[in-house]
C-alpha cells in the first residue's frame, strides 16, 4: 500500500519510466531551486540519454566531461561536448571551458574544439592537447584562425606528413612555404646524414683496409691521420661501426706493436753482435799478446805452454759460443785462423822438442857436439819464437865452439832498445798486468845484468826498482789470492755434494770455478788446496758423466739438423727463382738464422767447420736479397718514371690517366720491399708523382663543377626569364623557340635533384606557353572568321536567292571584305560560288540531308575542340570524328588553331545552305566559337 500510494503521489520526473522522466525533465526550470535539486538528482539517472539532458539543462560542462569518458561513443554526448566547450551552446565562461579542455584526451573531440572554439586560446589548448599527425594536417588545413593552422604546422615532422600538408594545404601560403622549407631542411639534414654516414663508411673502410696492410715507413703516419679524421667526424657512428673501427684500431696497433718489436729485437741484435764481436776481440787480443809474449820471454818453459793451452781451449769454447749466436766478419775471422796457426806453430815446435830433449840433455851434458847439432836440427824450433832454456844452452854450446867469443858490445843502439824495453815494463806494472810484466823482467834481467860498462848502471837501478814493484804486485796478488782460493775450494765443494741440483745449472757453476780458479794464476798457489780442489771437480765430473753423454748425442744430432738446414739453404741458392720476393728470402734467413740458434749446442770439434758453412751460405743468401732488393728498386725507379710521364702527358684523358695511374699502383703494391736505404726515399717519389697525378684531378673536378654551377646558373637565370614572359600575341611564338634553343645550347646538365627539377619546370613552363600561344593563334583564326562574316552572310543571302528563285549569282570578295581574302578562304570562297552552279533546285532530300549532316559534323568537331565533349545525339559523328582522325595520324599532327581553321573554311564551302538549316546551327557555332576566342588571363 505504501510503495501504491508512493508510485501515485511521487513526481513525475522519477518515475519508473525513462520516457516519462524525460518529459518531466523538459518542464524542469534550473532557475527554481526545488526543480533545479531535481535536475541534479537526474544527473545521476541510469539512463545516459537523461543524464545527458540534465547536464544540459543544468549547463553543468564539468559534468559533461566527468562523464564523458563513458559515453565518449555516443553521439549526443560527442555533440553536446563539443558544443559546449566550443561556445556555441550553453553560458559557461572562458576561463573553465579551457581548463576542461585540459581535462579531454579524445582526439576526436579536441579537433572539432580546435575548429569550432570561439576564442584562439581556446582552440590553441585544444590544438596541443592532439598529437597525431594526421589530426595536425587536418587542423593546418582546414582551421578558419590562421594562427592555429600555423602552429599545427609547426609541429608536423615527419616527412610523410609535410610531403601530404604540402599536398592538401591551398588555402594558406604561409603554411604551404613552411611545409616546403621543412620538408626541404629534412631533405637536406637527410643528405648531410647520408654523407656524413657515407664518409664515416669511406673512413672505416680505408682504416680497415690500412690494418690489413703490412707495415711501411709511413703506416704510423697515415694511421694517425685516419684517426685523426675519426675524431674530426661531425656525426657520431652508430655502435656497429664504432665496433669495426675498434676493431681496426686494434689491427693496426697490432702491426705497429709487431714492427715495434722487431724493431727492438733488431736492435737488441745488432747490441748483442756488438758485445760479441767485443768478447772475441778481447779473446783475440788475450791470445795474441800470450803468442807475442812467448816470443819476446827469456825462455819458454812448460807452464808457458800449459797456459797457452788452456787459453785456446777457452777461446774455442767462447768463439764457437759467440759463432752459434752471430758469425764473425771476414777480419775477426781472419785474426782468429792466424791466431790458431801461431798456435799450431808453437804447440807442434814443443812436442818436437818434448821428443829430442832428453837426447840433447845427455849429448850437451857429455859433450858430444856432433849428435847436439843433430838434434837441435831434428827439432826445427823455429827462429821467431823464444827457445826453452836447454834449446839456448845447446845452441850456444855449438856457437861456442864453432866460433870464437864475441867481445860485449857497448853499441849505444842496444842501450836505448833495453831502455825502451824498461819502459814498456813500467808501463805494464802501473796497469796491473802481472803475468806479462813477469815475463818481460825475467827476459830484460840477465841481458842488463850482462853489461859491464858504466853507460848501464842507470839501467840496472831502474831495473832493481822495477823489480821492487813487481814484487810488491806479487804480494798484493798473494794477500788476494790466499782467500779467493779458498772460497772457490769451499764453493766447489758445496757443489759437489748438493744432490738436487740440475745438471745444466752445475756444470754452468762448475765451469765458472773453474774458470776462476784459472784466473788466479800461480797467485798464493798451495798443494792442499789445489788438491781439494781437483777431489771436488773430479766427483763434479762423475756425476755429470751421464749428462754429458746425452748432451753429446743431443749435439750430434743438433749437428746433423745445422747440416740439413745447410743443405736446404744451399740447394735454395743453387737454383733461385728470378721472381723471387726479397721479403721471403728475409722471412727464410730470419727462420733459418732462429732454426740454427735453436739447434745448440753441437760437438766443438766440428762446430768451427758447419759455422763457417752457415755463414758462407748466409753471405750468399743476403747478396740474393740484395740482388732481388735491387731489381725491385729499378722496378719501382721505372714506375715512379712511368708516373711523372703520366702526369705531363696532356695528349692523353685525364680519367684515363688515372686509371692508369691506379694501375701502376697496384704493381706497386705487388712488388716486395727495396732496399733499406731506399725504400723509403722511392715511396716519397711515387707518393709525390701520384700525388700531383691526383691534384690534377681534383683541379679538373673543381674546374668542371664551377663549369656545372655556371651552366646551372645561366639555365635558372634562362628559366625565370621565360617564367616571367607571357605570350600576349600568337606571332610571339618564335620567342619561345628562341628560348628553347638557348636551352639546348646548355644541354646537357649535370644529374642532380636541382638539374631534374629545373628540367621539370621548364618542361611545365614550355607547356603552358604552347597551350597559351595555342588558345592565341584560335582567337586569332576565330577573329579572322568575325572578319569575313560579311563575306558568309553575302554566301547565304546568294544561297537563299538560288535555292526559292533558281537565280545563281556569284559572290565578289573584294566587293564585300574592305581586306584580301586568305588563301584558304579563298579557294572556299570559290567552291561555295562553284556549289550554286552544280546542285539542281529545289534540294533533294538527299541533298538537304548531306548539307545538313556535314554541317552537324562542323558543329561537333567545334565542340570537341571547345568544349572537349557533344551531346549524346551526337555520339555517332563524334566517333566518327575520331576514326578520321586517327586514320590521319599517320601524318604529321596538326595544331589546334590549324584544326579551326580547316573547320572554318569547310564550313565557308559548304552550300547551298538552306537558311532554316543554318538558324538552327548558327547560335551553337556562336557560342562555341565565342568560347575559343577566349584567352585567359596572363
Amino acid at each position: 500500500m505504501h510503495g501504491l500510494l508512493r508510485r501515485l503521489f511521487a513526481p513525475r520526473w522519477q518515475h519508473p519510466d525513462p520516457e516519462v522522466r524525460r518529459q518531466a525533465l523538459q518542464r524542469l526550470d534550473p532557475q527554481q531551486p526545488e526543480q533545479r535539486q531535481a535536475l541534479q538528482s537526474l544527473t545521476q539517472d541510469s539512463d545516459h540519454q537523461i543524464r545527458l539532458a540534465a547536464l544540459l539543462a543544468l549547463d553543468d560542462c564539468a559534468g559533461l566531461v566527468d562523464d564523458y569518458p563513458h559515453y565518449r561513443h555516443e553521439e549526443a554526448w560527442f555533440n553536446a561536448i563539443c558544443q559546449r566547450l566550443s561556445g556555441l551552446e550553453g553560458n559557461t565562461d572562458l576561463q573553465q571551458r579551457q581548463t576542461l579542455t585540459n581535462q579531454i584526451e579524445e582526439p576526436r573531440a579536441l579537433s572539432v574544439i580546435a575548429l569550432q572554439g570561439d576564442n584562439l586560446n581556446l582552440r590553441l589548448i585544444a590544438l596541443g592537447k592532439l598529437t597525431d599527425e594526421g589530426d595536425l594536417i587536418h587542423q593546418a588545413c582546414h582551421n578558419g584562425v590562421a594562427a592555429v593552422r600555423h602552429q599545427a604546422a609547426e609541429r608536423i615532422e615527419g616527412e610523410e606528413g609535410l610531403k601530404r600538408l604540402l599536398k592538401e594545404a591551398r588555402r594558406d601560403r604561409q603554411v604551404v612555404r613552411l611545409a616546403r622549407e621543412r620538408l626541404n631542411r629534412l631533405r637536406s639534414d637527410a643528405e648531410w646524414l647520408e654523407a656524413k654516414q657515407q664518409q664515416c663508411e669511406t673512413l672505416l673502410s680505408q682504416l680497415e683496409q690500412h690494418a690489413r696492410a703490412p707495415w711501411e715507413p709511413l703506416y704510423g703516419g697515415r694511421f694517425r691521420h685516419l684517426e685523426r679524421q675519426w675524431e674530426q667526424l661531425a656525426q657520431p657512428p652508430s655502435a656497429e661501426q664504432e665496433h669495426r673501427f675498434h676493431q681496426a684500431l686494434l689491427n693496426c696497433r697490432k702491426t705497429l706493436h709487431d714492427h715495434e718489436t722487431q724493431e727492438q729485437a733488431r736492435k737488441q741484435s745488432v747490441e748483442r753482435r756488438d758485445e760479441a764481436e767485443s768478447t772475441r776481440e778481447q779473446l783475440l787480443e788475450g791470445i795474441e799478446e800470450t803468442l807475442n809474449g812467448l816470443r819476446h820471454a827469456s825462455a819458454m818453459a812448460v807452464q808457458d805452454i800449459d797456459s797457452l793451452r788452456a787459453q785456446r781451449q777457452l777461446l774455442g769454447q767462447r768463439w764457437q759460443a759467440l759463432s752459434d749466436m752471430h758469425p764473425p766478419s771476414d777480419t775477426m775471422r781472419q785474426r782468429y785462423t792466424l791466431a790458431i796457426h801461431h798456435y799450431d806453430q808453437c804447440l807442434e815446435a814443443w812436442q818436437r822438442w818434448c821428443a829430442v830433449s832428453p837426447a840433447i840433455e845427455t849429448a850437451l851434458t857429455d859433450g858430444d857436439y856432433t849428435a847436439l847439432a843433430t838434434q837441435v836440427s831434428q827439432c826445427q824450433w823455429p827462429d821467431a819464437i823464444i827457445p826453452p832454456a836447454l834449446l839456448s844452452r845447446a845452441q850456444a854450446a855449438l856457437s861456442s865452439e864453432s866460433t870464437t867469443p864475441a867481445q860485449p858490445t857497448k853499441d849505444k843502439a842496444a842501450l836505448e832498445a833495453h831502455t825502451a824495453e824498461l819502459d814498456t815494463f813500467e808501463h805494464l806494472l802501473e796497469r796491473g798486468a802481472f803475468k806479462s810484466a813477469s815475463r818481460l823482467h825475467q827476459r830484460l834481467k840477465p841481458r842488463i845484468e850482462a853489461l859491464e860498462s858504466n853507460a848501464a848502471q842507470p839501467l840496472k837501478a831502474r831495473l832493481k826498482h822495477l823489480a821492487a814493484h813487481l814484487a810488491e804486485l806479487r804480494d798484493w796478488r798473494g794477500f788476494v789470492a790466499g782467500p779467493k782460493r779458498e772460497q772457490l775450494c769451499a764453493s766447489i765443494e758445496a757443489l759437489a755434494n748438493d744432490l738436487h741440483m740440475a745438471e745444466d745449472a752445475l756444470d754452468r757453476h762448475h765451469r765458472q770455478l773453474v774458470k776462476e780458479w784459472k784466473s788466479l794464476g800461480d797467485a798464493a798457489a798451495n798443494r792442499e788446496q789445489a788438491t781439494r780442489f781437483r777431489s771436488a771437480s773430479d766427483r763434479i765430473h762423475e756425476r755429470l758423466a751421464p749428462w754429458r753423454e746425452r748432451l753429446g748425442e743431443e749435439r750430434e744430432a743438433n749437428l746433423q739438423a745445422r747440416e740439413a738446414l745447410c743443405d736446404q739453404l744451399e740447394s735454395l741458392l743453387a737454383q733461385p727463382a728470378e721472381d723471387a720476393d726479397p721479403d721471403v728470402l728475409r722471412q727464410i734467413r730470419d727462420k733459418a738464422r732462429h732454426q740454427w740458434r735453436h739447434y745448440s749446442p753441437v760437438p766443438r770439434e766440428r762446430s768451427e767447420a758447419v759455422g763457417r758453412r752457415f755463414g758462407t751460405i748466409r753471405h750468399q743468401l743476403q747478396a740474393l736479397i740484395d740482388q732481388r732488393a735491387d731489381t725491385i728498386a729499378s722496378q719501382k725507379q721505372a714506375l715512379i718514371s712511368q708516373v711523372a710521364a703520366l702526369r705531363s702527358d696532356e695528349s692523353q684523358p685525364l680519367s684515363q690517366r688515372i686509371h692508369l695511374t691506379k694501375q701502376l699502383q697496384q704493381q706497386w703494391r705487388g712488388l716486395g720491399r727495396a732496399p733499406k736505404g731506399e725504400e723509403q726515399t722511392l715511396w716519397k717519389a711515387f707518393r709525390h708523382e701520384c700525388a700531383e697525378l691526383f691534384a690534377q684531378r681534383e683541379a679538373h673536378k673543381h674546374e668542371q663543377a664551377a663549369r656545372q654551377q655556371k651552366q646551372l646558373d645561366e639555365m635558372q637565370t634562362l628559366i625565370d626569364q621565360m617564367d616571367s614572359w607571357q605570350p600576349i600575341e600568337a606571332s610571339e611564338a618564335t620567342t619561345l623557340d628562341n628560348f628553347i634553343n638557348q636551352a639546348n645550347q646548355l644541354e646537357p646538365l649535370p644529374r642532380n635533384r636541382r638539374s631534374e627539377g629545373m628540367q621539370r619546370r621548364m618542361s611545365g613552363i614550355v607547356r603552358a606557353r604552347r597551350e597559351r600561344l595555342n588558345r592565341l593563334a584560335v582567337a586569332d583564326t576565330v577573329h579572322q572568321w568575325h572578319t569575313l562574316m560579311p563575306l558568309v552572310n553575302a554566301h547565304l543571302a546568294a544561297d537563299q536567292q538560288y535555292l526559292s528563285e533558281a537565280v545563281s549569282s556569284e559572290v565578289d570578295a573584294q566587293t564585300v571584305l574592305s581586306a584580301s581574302l586568305p588563301a584558304a578562304f579563298n579557294e572556299a570562297h570559290k567552291k561555295r560560288n562553284q556549289q550554286r552552279h552544280s546542285v539542281a533546285v529545289p534540294l533533294s532530300d538527299t541533298s538537304h540531308a548531306s548539307i545538313a549532316e556535314s554541317l552537324a559534323r562542323l558543329r561537333v568537331h567545334l565542340s570537341m575542340l571547345a568544349v572537349g565533349s557533344v551531346r549524346q545525339s551526337d555520339e555517332p559523328l563524334r566517333l566518327a570524328i575520331q576514326v578520321e582522325r586517327l586514320n590521319e595520324g599517320f601524318n604529321p599532327e596538326r595544331s589546334r588553331d590549324q584544326e579551326v581553321a580547316d573547320i572554318l573554311v569547310a564550313l565557308l564551302a559548304l552550300g547551298p545552305m538552306p537558311a532554316t538549316l543554318w538558324a538552327t546551327e548558327v547560335k551553337e557555332l556562336d557560342n562555341l566559337l565565342s568560347r575559343l576566342a577566349r584567352v585567359p588571363l596572363p
